[in-house]
């Protein structure tokens, strides 16, 4: 995020440069800054004659630079975005000359997703020069909460922790995706609210019980009740709760709970830190690994593997509420 407010803040300064590279396999940065300088560099009369948005499916990089070195007309600059451009990987390299020496008054963007380009090739030393390259790199999973967290602190909103892991179980990590569910809470939920998991399954329609993250904490606390409510919810309704999900979300808190006990120090801000997790969450492992010794957890682990090519239909074809039972049981 702070490569990219400085990619912003040079803009709004006037270091604008002639060639803006955006790559990488997170598209979220990608499309916001390419939107920020298609509204940003031309008045809304300069638009009209001087900005364009091509598509790496429909031109070639010789169509790319042709536009690219005419002039602007009655304006500083002219703005030429190119979207898709990941589908001109075979010839992007021809950009190099280009990028070398570009026309001063032309804004060229080139959006490059879920790539990147060589560092030893030509036109990348040619770009760093005299451009921006900029690399979109996808988040960890346990780096999106605080992402999330981050994003409505800047427009005046706060989030409690669970919510926010409860977005990512739920989304991903797709940053796009989540940013638009943030954008309808916050049509909704005035800044003086904070935002809770009740207010998520009101309006986004994630339930607030029902989810994988209350069934690893009730898993971690051995409330089989729960546990149960939970699995039979799961098993009810398949589609909103794959089993692939629920498997590797498992294998993942177990794995964690391994690397717990194995550490000498047991205390909140080093469990969070090694474990890279939310110091909220510190408290749920320290119930689970009295709960589970070591060797019970290894075994675990291995049940799990088990059950995640189970449910891909190898060496077995069972329902999900099958697979759902047997997950409780390996557990329990």
């Amino acid at each position: 995020m702070d490569e990219v407010k400085k990619i912003v803040n040079d803009i709004k300064a006037g270091a604008i440069k002639p060639i803006y590279f955006l790559t990488g396999e997170e598209a979220y940065y990608i499309d916001k800054l390419a939107e920020y300088i298609e509204k940003t560099i031309l008045s809304e009369e300069e638009r009209g004659f001087n900005q364009m948005v091509l598509y790496g499916k429909d031109v070639t990089v010789d169509d790319i630079i042709s536009n690219a070195k005419r002039y602007p007309m009655m304006a500083e600059h002219q703005v030429i975005i190119v979207k898709e451009a990941q589908h001109l990987s075979r010839t992007i390299e021809n950009l190099a000359a280009y990028a070398e020496n570009p026309q001063l008054s032309t804004v060229l963007v080139i959006c490059y997703k879920y790539a990147k380009l060589d560092k030893r090739k030509k036109i990348y030393k040619a770009i760093k020069k005299t451009g921006v390259l900029f690399e979109s790199k996808k988040l960890y999973e346990n780096q999106v909460s605080d992402w999330i967290r981050k994003v409505l602190a800047g427009s005046g909103y706060t989030i409690t922790p669970k919510a926010a892991i409860l977005l990512v179980e739920f989304l991903g990590t797709d940053l796009s995706k989540i940013n638009n569910e943030l954008e309808k809470l916050k049509i909704v939920i005035p800044k003086t609210q904070e935002i809770t998991p009740e207010a998520i399954e009101i309006n986004i329609g994630i339930s607030k019980d029902y989810n994988n993250f209350e069934l690893k904490k009730a898993l971690g606390e051995r409330n089989v009740l729960k546990a149960t409510r939970i699995l039979n919810y799961f098993a009810q309704n398949p589609k909103d709760n794959p089993f692939v999900l629920t498997i590797t979300l498992l294998n993942s808190f177990f794995t964690q709970l391994l690397q717990y006990h194995g550490l000498s120090d047991h205390s909140s801000k080093s469990v969070a830190s090694a474990l890279g997790i939310n110091p909220y969450f510190v408290k749920e492992f320290q119930v689970a690994a009295k709960n589970y010794p070591m060797k019970k957890v290894s075994g675990i682990i291995a049940h799990l593997r088990d059950l995640d090519v189970k449910g891909k239909g190898v060496g077995a074809n069972l329902s999900q509420e099958d697979l759902l039972k047997d997950l409780l049981v390996k557990i329990i």
